[in-house]
């Protein structure tokens, strides 16, 4: 598959105008991006000497591992679409800049899921996001512990483990019994919660980083709420990958997240997998804006 990006317009296979400056990137490609950032971080968690760990101005951690992941991903970007603006966490210096971002630009999370990285669970991913007009159109998900990989396709999204290639949806139809929830009940959020007081038969799968997402894109779980505080490069490029799989991430009031700001703060959220789900009337009436019953409707949610 090949991603061609002509200044502001996105076409798959197709020749755009020379005006404009075409700028033609494989899938393989930027997974290799991902692999190649992967690799970076694992040098780092298997090297034998005791892990530095600094904290940033926001109290999160920062290790080597995220920044030689981070040069690794920005230079690759700049050779392969040297006009295309790249927004990464680990961007020095930017920490304040909270202006809009208009047009294409990639959105990076070099080693999103650090004190998973720390604890050495292996739940951390590199994430990559294109980012068209605030909406995730691309991404890959990479967790080099694992192995595996997730990333949008011409067709969809795809999960890579080794040689096998192999297309993934989202769970669609009559929800599973009990609803296949992706949170901690340990660590989750008072919302969160509450929600799973509601709901006691639910089933909970416990994963770190975008891996959350992932699991919703496989058709492994329904359902992800997050009230706690994330940022874009948290969630943009397994967003585009739940997205592909024919699901979706919604903020508390039904609309889908976008990405404008990409130094802003998300909204809470709500991913799924079943558009048909009206996850709406799950939450508490605090939780969801004021907009209870909004997907009683049968027919799917349109999202532009």
């Amino acid at each position: 598959m090949l991603l061609t990006l002509c200044g502001s317009v996105f076409l798959d296979r197709l020749s755009c105008s020379a005006s404009l400056g075409d700028v033609v990137i494989s899938t393989e490609q930027l997974v290799q991006v991902a692999h190649d950032a992967g690799a970076a971080i694992l040098a780092v968690y298997h090297a034998d000497t005791p892990m530095a760990v600094e904290q940033k101005s926001d109290a999160s951690p920062l290790t080597e591992a995220d920044r030689r992941s981070h040069q690794v991903i920005v230079d690759a970007l700049a050779a392969l679409s040297p006009t295309i603006a790249i927004v990464s966490e680990e961007d020095a210096g930017a920490e304040d800049t909270v202006a809009p971002q208009r047009g294409d630009y990639w959105l990076i999370d070099p080693l999103d899921g650090t004190k998973e990285f720390i604890k050495r669970t292996g739940e951390f991913t590199v994430n990559i996001a294109l980012v068209r007009d605030g909406r995730p159109i691309r991404g890959v998900v990479y967790a080099p512990v694992l192995g595996t990989t997730w990333v949008t396709t011409d067709g969809g999204a795809e999960r890579w483990h080794g040689d096998e290639r192999r297309r993934i949806h989202v769970t669609r139809g009559a929800p599973a019994v009990p609803l296949r929830l992706v949170a901690s009940r340990d660590h989750a959020g008072p919302q969160v919660r509450a929600l799973l007081e509601r709901l006691p038969d639910a089933s909970t799968l416990s994963m770190g980083s975008s891996l959350k997402f992932c699991l919703i894109a496989e058709g492994r779980a329904d359902l992800y709420y997050r009230d706690g505080p994330t940022m874009p490069w948290d969630t943009a490029a397994a967003h585009a990958v739940l997205a592909a799989a024919g699901g979706e991430v919604f903020d508390t009031a039904g609309a889908p997240l976008r990405y404008h700001s990409p130094r802003r703060l998300n909204a809470h959220f709500v991913a799924i997998g079943d558009l048909h789900l009206d996850w709406l009337s799950l939450l508490a009436p605090d939780d969801a804006d004021g907009v209870q019953g909004v997907f009683n409707d049968p027919a799917p949610v349109k999202v532009h």
